[in-house]
């Protein structure tokens, strides 16, 4: 599993020109799974983005997490962070986790990221064609990985 951490100020998701998830700030997620991920990942990672510190105090300290901060998390699905480029022009996808399965553990995921106390969490959608808005306060950007 990976996961794309971008502190924001604000960010929305789009679909078809319809606005699908919005938060006023927090934390965006573009996440991606990997062939051999499991459902094991989901709840120590959903820990991890909710208790990472990455908001800073008066001082600029990365003090607190988004729970501490009350912030909202944008959650986007992305499986092109399992693109390999190592070879050729163009991405290999193959590491990437097959859309049916990897779509269980996205939706396990959110879930898991509401059972660790973030209150707001909004979605892309799953297999969509989306266009993400972001506001990335810092600039702060961070890749977790499982």
């Amino acid at each position: 599993m990976r996961i794309l951490l971008q502190r924001v100020r604000c960010a929305s998701v789009t679909v078809d020109d319809e606005l699908i998830g919005e938060i006023a700030g927090g934390l965006l997620l573009l996440v991606g799974f990997g062939r051999d991920d499991a459902e094991s990942v989901l709840q120590p990672m959903a820990d991890k983005v909710a208790n990472l510190r990455v908001f800073a105090d008066q001082a600029g300290h990365f003090q607190y997490s988004v729970l501490q901060v009350r912030g909202q998390v944008l959650v986007v699905p992305q499986f092109t962070l399992y693109g390999e480029t190592g070879k050729g022009r163009r991405p290999d996808f193959s590491a990437a986790m097959p859309p049916q399965t990897a779509q269980a553990l996205f939706n396990g995921f959110v879930a898991a990221l509401g059972s660790v106390g973030v209150e707001y969490v909004a979605t892309g959608r799953f297999g969509a064609s989306m266009q993400v808005r972001l506001v990335n306060d810092g600039p702060v950007t961070l890749t977790l990985e499982k």
